[in-house]
């Protein structure tokens, strides 16, 4: 059984296990509540070693011991769980338009030079590897050329 979409806390604990690769129950509680995080809005120890446990349980970590302590590690990679999450919100807020997505993520905040250029490398390489469009040019191009060769599209 692959394992389940992690939560929002599920996935604060995953990022300091992929920025680490290993860490223990104390570290990622430090990590989890590090900006002055204390008080009503701090998780607890127990919090998080039950966050950790139920996560186990789930498959996406796995723990060794060393002495008392329990060594964890994330069992899921983080691109592929990204991608997971990102293509899940797109379906399920945006009905997989990733046009309207895009028109929303770049309203909703200034990118800098960099990150637009890194976005244009981004569409410029999906454009390079994309399926033409039925009905267009290149798709019935591509058709016909195949078809020459002996293919079957």
């Amino acid at each position: 059984m692959p394992p389940t979409e992690p939560t929002e806390r599920e996935l604060e604990a995953l990022k300091v296990l992929w920025e680490r690769e290993e860490a223990t129950v104390r570290e990622i509680f430090e990590a989890m509540n590090a900006g002055g995080n204390t008080g009503a809005d701090g998780l607890a120890y127990t919090t998080v070693l039950s966050l950790l446990q139920v996560m186990q349980q789930k498959g996406l970590v796995a723990f060794r011991k060393e002495g008392k302590a329990h060594v964890y590690r994330a069992k899921i990679k983080r691109e592929r769980t990204f991608r997971q999450l990102a293509g899940g919100f797109l379906e399920r807020v945006f009905d997989g338009a990733v046009d309207e997505y895009l028109v929303h993520a770049l309203e909703s905040r200034k990118l800098s030079a960099d990150e637009l250029d890194e976005l244009d490398a981004m569409i410029a390489e999906a454009r390079r590897t994309a399926k033409p469009a039925i009905g267009s040019k290149k798709a019935t191009t591509k058709t016909t050329n195949s078809q020459r060769k002996g293919g079957s599209r």
